[in-house]
């Protein structure tokens, strides 16, 4: 009778071990997986920020600059600056508005009015 429950008990131990042993190749699959989904998260996430921070960035800009406009509307920096923005986002009339007033404001500068008419040119104006 003890050689059988020896049996038993080895039958048994056994069992647990081999049980011990799939469970931790489950556990270390699941981990390796999990550390790859990770991995592949942090690799996209900063590139979304990085282009969500430039447009957040260049909003903050645009609105720096018209408060200074509204406040000084002549102001040739903040005209230069905001013009040279709405021609890099697309908004050329906006840009050519700007360019406009400073070719205005500054006649004897000549780059504005090249600046501008090269504008025009392009846009079609």
């Amino acid at each position: 009778m003890a050689k059988s429950g020896d049996d038993y008990l080895n039958k048994r131990s056994k069992q647990i071990e081999q049980k011990k042993r799939i469970f931790s190749y489950i556990s270390a699959l699941s981990f390796l997986f999990g550390g790859v989904s990770f991995i592949k998260q942090v690799w996209e996430k900063p590139q979304q920020a990085a282009v969500k921070s430039a447009e957040t960035e260049l909003k903050k800009q645009i609105k720096g600059y018209e408060l200074v406009l509204q406040r000084e509307p002549n102001n040739q920096l903040a005209l230069e600056k905001l013009s040279i923005i709405r021609l890099k986002s697309g908004d050329n009339q906006g840009a050519i508005a700007l360019m406009e007033k400073l070719v205005k404001l500054h006649p004897d500068k000549q780059d504005y009015q090249i600046v501008l008419a090269d504008v025009k040119k392009k846009t079609g104006n």
